[in-house]
């Protein structure tokens, strides 16, 4: 009699689908039913009929034929995990039995079929993981027996329907991770059995509808990952069963409802990165089920609630990020279920509690960047299973404590940036799981701790900044997996050990600032990973390897201030990924080898400087048009500035004083437009600042001439200067080779890194001197002392009465006015720390649209005018630039954030003001940050925690 009709249907599915594994291989159009085939289930009465169509999982492809509409007795179909595209078709209507439809993670494309709408028995729709696109269809609403709607991680577009209030029944929604757009319908109240709303990571906007406060059965919402803007609804606290609460990065502000403490099976809240102010409300701690609650990136005042700590179940606590303050409770240390508790980036005071030594469950605690005081709890580690510590940048004295990795899960450790004091314990130098070790700019003493050589997972020292001393043993070599060393601002002395070319996996090796000896061993050179090496501010003598070629990663290489020799090895023009070149202040000879002209990657700094270099300049350097500062200064250069140079338009600085140069500037406009500070000292350069080569020159090479015309100005800004109490300087001390080099052998202060993290210099407390000492030795800065100008001032030469040679800056204007940090004159330690101050002034001119120097009634400065503003109105809109729209919810909230890095920048000490690189850092991970819950989060009640924000040696993640 031959197959039935619905086999007939089915074989005509199954000709437009690809069975690479056979799955449907006993579909037998010999058999006069399908109710035997594989997936086909049929009703056991007489006339049997298809009712179930199961193909889940079979490595299907193609597309689902329309004929799929013929079996209209089906009650369940489900091709979910398959490679099934194209369109669904839109006959699936004609199923008009249908109960169950699972089409999700397959390629499905284009609309939803709004014939789907014609499934009024319909209880299940799972669409997620396909390619639909457009908006959901207004007719989902005559779905009225539906209870599951899953349809995430999809293209979906526009507004959500206000249909969707007409599903009662509707259980579970979740649509996120698409591009939806529009508001929360006020509608979505009529769902009034809806338990979880899952529609994170789309575009809505505007307000959250005070009507979800009608869905008292939710006990799961998750709209993280939006534009939602306003307060959040006071309604929310009807929501009597929430487990999960996650409205995290978005745009909502004002205070928390105090309502939020009437949610007491609330179990996971998090309200992190959005805009929220005011104090965390004390209802809060009513929240007895919690075991994870994340309020951090918001703009929270006030201190720590001590009500927490009656949430005895608590187990991740995270406030950081905000602008707390006050002490840090003794009573958090009751919550003794804690295991990761995260309050950093605030204005906490105070000491660290010492009960955090006894809680045995905690093991991450991060409470770095406040301004917390006293020692660190001794016996900390002892109970817990510690893998994260990071207490950085605050006031911490005292000694590391011996027993924080005690139960060896100790993964990382930053304590830098204190004033910690002592050797580093050996149950430290000792443990074997640590992966990262932070200890810079404190005042630990000793010698290098060989022992950390035989750590397996350790990646990342970082010792800079202390007072280390001795030779850095042999036993480097044995740092394996070593990615990052940082040894620089210390007192290390003797040869490098040859030893460090076994570090095959180091990527950034810095030893600047220290007493090292000897010649750069070429075995250094085998470590291939390099891309940044700094031997700066040492004794290095001898000439560089020619190994130094084989450094193909190599994008930094900063040799400057040590006593090297020899020809520059033309290999160095190998270097092709090269950005950043100092080699100024040192002994080498020869020529400018040719080959740097071929380094197209130099980018920032070409730095040959204060050297013997002679012969010509090359041609080829013409090709470098990426490069922004090009400082070849006394030297022994001559003939004349080739042409080529005209190519440089990146140029944002250059010096070619003190040579012995001739002929015209090229025509590069900078060269038109530089001051004859970076020309003069040569034999006849014409042109630019010289006047016409044709004639004779307005200006001299010898810049005496320019002394008369600039003597006035210079003198009426010395005794402004003066008048303001020298707040207009900052100095810059640079130790003349102190006992390694004759005076004349100064490097060039233009010779600074930024990114070294120390350029210290020390002077011995008896040779401290008086802002007048500095008037009388520079002729109330007369231009006759100038030995250097720059973008952002001039530098003068100092000849002190105790016979010490100094170097002075003063800014080119009043830019930095009366925000100069004037304890630089007196404290005689100088860091890269120094220009933040600057930086940050600069950054909040730009923010503001007001000047350095404000009324004396207003703070006298900008940033004090700031830091009023914000103890009043907090750090709100009103005190950026008028011209800002503040309705710019794009725009605004950035700007507070860089506010925000510029306040670091502006701090009153400065040990607690970022690097220029930390800055930067700090400026990128400020769109770039990880939240709580994942992409499946849209999908699912987030069942971890992960922590979203670390602490790595060079990549300082700073949340702002």
């Amino acid at each position: 009699m031959g197959l039935n009709v619905e086999g007939q249907y089915l074989l005509d599915i199954k000709s437009r689908i690809g069975d690479a594994s056979n799955h449907l291989s006993n579909w037998n159009p010999n058999d006069s039913t399908p109710c035997g085939w594989k997936g086909v289930n049929c009703t056991s009465d007489y006339n049997q009929v298809v009712w179930r169509l199961d193909l889940s999982s079979m490595d299907l492809s193609g597309s689902l034929s329309p004929s799929i509409g013929g079996l209209v007795h089906l009650t369940l179909l489900n091709v979910s995990f398959n490679f099934l595209s194209t369109n669904i078709p839109s006959e699936i209507g004609n199923c008009s039995s249908l109960e169950v439809l699972y089409l999700n993670n397959n390629l499905f494309l284009g609309q939803l079929p709004v014939e789907l709408a014609k499934l009024s028995c319909l209880t299940d729709l799972n669409i997620a993981n396909n390619r639909i696109s457009g908006p959901l269809p207004d007719q989902i609403g005559n779905l009225s027996s539906l209870s599951l709607l899953i349809a995430y991680s999809n293209n979906i577009t526009g507004p959500l329907p206000a249909s969707l209030g007409k599903l009662k029944n509707l259980r579970t929604f979740r649509a996120g991770q698409n591009l939806i757009s529009g508001s929360l319908p006020s509608e979505i109240g009529g769902c009034e059995s809806l338990e979880y709303l899952g529609l994170a990571q789309n575009q809505l906007s505007e307000e959250i509808p005070k009507e979800i406060g009608m869905l008292q059965n939710l006990t799961d919402l998750i709209l993280w990952t939006n534009q939602l803007s306003g307060s959040i609804p006071e309604e929310l606290g009807n929501c009597t069963n929430l487990g999960t609460l996650a409205l995290y990065d978005n745009k909502l502000e004002g205070p928390m409802p105090r309502e939020l403490g009437n949610l007491l099976f609330l179990r996971r809240l998090y309200l992190y990165r959005n805009n929220l102010d005011g104090a965390i409300p004390k209802e809060i701690g009513n929240l007895s089920f919690a075991v994870e609650i994340d309020f951090s990136s918001n703009k929270l005042t006030g201190e720590i609630p001590i009500e927490l700590t009656k949430i005895s179940g608590l187990q991740l606590l995270y406030l950081f990020d905000n602008e707390l303050n006050g002490v840090i409770p003794d009573e958090l240390t009751t919550l003794e279920n804690l295991t990761k508790l995260d309050l950093s980036i605030n204005s906490l005071s105070g000491t660290i509690p010492m009960g955090f030594q006894h809680m045995k469950q905690l093991v991450m605690l991060q409470l770095f960047s406040n301004s917390l005081s006293g020692i660190i709890p001794q016996a900390l580690g002892v109970y817990s299973k510690l893998w994260v510590v990071d207490l950085s940048n605050n006031k911490l004295t005292g000694e590391i404590p011996r027993h924080l990795c005690r139960n060896e899960s100790l993964i990382l450790l930053n304590l830098g940036s204190n004033n910690l004091t002592g050797c580093i314990p050996t149950g430290v130098t000792n443990c074997k799981s640590l992966v990262q070790l932070h200890l810079a700019a404190n005042s630990l003493v000793g010698s290098f701790p060989s022992d950390l050589c035989k750590m397996l997972n350790l990646s990342g020292i970082e010792l800079d900044e202390n007072k280390f001393t001795g030779p850095i043993p042999p036993e480097i070599g044995q740092c394996h997996i070593l990615q990052r060393l940082h040894l620089s601002g210390n007192y290390f002395t003797g040869e490098l050990p040859r030893q460090i070319g076994n570090l095959s996996e180091l990527v950034i090796f810095n030893v600047s600032s220290n007493f090292l000896t000897g010649v750069i061993p070429a075995e250094i050179f085998n470590c291939k990973m390099l891309q940044r090496l700094d031997l700066t501010r040492n004794s290095f003598v001898g000439a560089i390897p020619s190994e130094i070629g084989a450094l193909s990663q190599l994008e930094i290489l900063m040799l400057s201030e040590n006593q090297l020799s020899g020809n520059i090895p033309v290999e160095v023009g190998n270097l092709s990924r090269l950005t950043y070149l100092q080699m100024g202040g040192n002994l080498f000879s020869g020529e400018i080898p040719v080959t740097l002209g071929g380094i197209l990657s130099l980018q920032i700094a070409l730095n040959l400087s204060y050297n013997n270099l002679s012969g010509s300049i090359p041609a080829e350097l013409g090709n470098l048009e990426l490069l922004e500062f090009l400082l070849l200064n006394n030297n022994h250069l001559s003939g004349e500035i080739p042409d080529s140079f005209e190519k440089l338009s990146s140029l944002l600085g250059c010096n070619f004083s003190n040579n012995d140069l001739t002929g015209p500037l090229p025509s590069l406009s900078l060269f038109q437009k530089t001051g004859i500070d970076s020309f003069f000292g040569n034999k006849g350069l014409c042109g630019g600042p010289f006047g016409n080569c044709n004639g004779s020159p307005s200006f001299s090479s010898d810049p005496s001439e320019a002394v008369g015309r600039s003597l006035r100005i210079g003198k009426i800004i010395a005794i402004i200067s003066a008048v303001i109490g020298g707040i207009s300087l900052i100095l810059i001390l640079v130790i003349v080779y102190f006992m390694r080099r004759p005076v004349d052998m100064v490097a060039p202060l233009q010779d600074k890194s930024s990114s070294s993290p120390i350029s210290d210099t020390y002077f011995s407390p008896k040779d401290e001197f008086t802002f007048q000492d500095l008037v009388v030795a520079t002729e109330n800065f007369d231009d006759s002392f100038v030995i250097g100008r720059g973008a952002c001032g001039t530098v003068y030469r100092a000849d002190l009465p105790s016979g010490r040679v100094i170097a002075v800056k003063r800014l080119a204007s009043n830019r930095e006015g009366s925000n100069i940090d004037n304890k630089y004159a007196y404290t005689l330690k100088v860091t890269e720390k120094c220009d933040i101050y600057s930086y940050g002034v600069v950054l909040l001119e730009l923010l503001t649209g007001r000047t350095p120097v404000q009324p004396l009634d207003q703070g006298g400065d900008l940033v004090s005018w700031v830091r009023n503003y914000i103890q009043v109105h907090s750090l709100s809109p009103g005190m950026l630039d008028d011209r800002v729209n503040v309705q710019d919810q794009n725009t605004i909230p950035h700007m507070i954030t860089v506010m925000k890095i510029a306040l670091l920048c502006t701090s009153m000490s400065p040990v607690d003001r970022p690097t220029m690189r930390e800055v930067v850092l700090m400026l990128i991970e400020s769109n770039k940050l990880e939240g709580h819950l994942d992409s499946s989060s849209s999908s699912s009640s987030p069942s971890s925690s992960p922590s979203h924000h670390s602490n790595s040696s060079d990549e300082l993640i700073v949340h702002v």
